[in-house]
């Protein structure tokens, strides 16, 4: 409509039975609508919880381990690790010392070193690690989707056994679709 006087608008408003809002108070002048002021309000609340909705919240999960960390264990905490990170949570990795351990503390940063190389592709660690008492601390990080890891290679598949698999599954169907039907001599008396 143009700039016009305040008074006028409000005016304006009030004789199409509506609000006069300022919708952009620091613009020189500032910009009005006029507009249902409560209908306004319910739409940009509807808007804020929709962000609230789509909004993902990251968790804190923590792994704990030990500088002589047997093969096994280190491989089932290292896949807790993965699955966290691929669920985009953060995890806090730490090695505990108990004792002399204190004393090989290179031993707890070779084991970070190669949580932080097997979680390459999902996650990343912020910063080095480092002590806090008796821990000795990472913080991964998940990696934004389209970041991570390139899609798996196919595996190969040997057309021969494939082949020989779909016919024995044919063969098995056969079987039960005759034994199921009733033969000609049952079917008669």
């Amino acid at each position: 409509m143009g700039i016009i006087p305040t008074a006028e608008g409000i005016r304006m408003a009030e004789e199409r039975q509506l609000d006069l809002v300022e919708v952009a108070p620091q613009a020189a002048p500032p910009v009005c609508r006029i507009l249902d002021y409560g209908k306004y309000r319910y739409q940009l609340q509807k808007k804020e919880k929709d962000a609230r909705k789509k909004q993902k919240v990251q968790t804190l999960k923590e792994m704990k381990m030990r500088p002589k960390i047997d093969e096994h264990d280190y491989d089932f905490k290292v896949r807790a690790i993965k699955s966290f990170l691929e669920d985009g949570h953060r995890v806090k990795v730490s090695v505990f010392f108990r004792g002399r351990e204190m004393s090989f503390l290179s031993k707890g940063e070779e084991v970070l070193a190669r949580v932080i190389a097997d979680c390459e592709g999902l996650g990343k660690s912020e910063g080095n690690p480092r002590m806090e008492g008796r821990y000795m601390r990472i913080m991964m990080t998940p990696l934004p989707p389209g970041q991570g890891k390139v899609a798996a290679k196919p595996e190969k598949i040997d057309a021969g056994k494939n082949a020989e698999k779909k016919n024995a599954g044919k063969k098995v169907e056969e079987k039960k679709k005759e034994e199921a039907a009733p033969s000609p001599d049952t079917a008669a008396e």
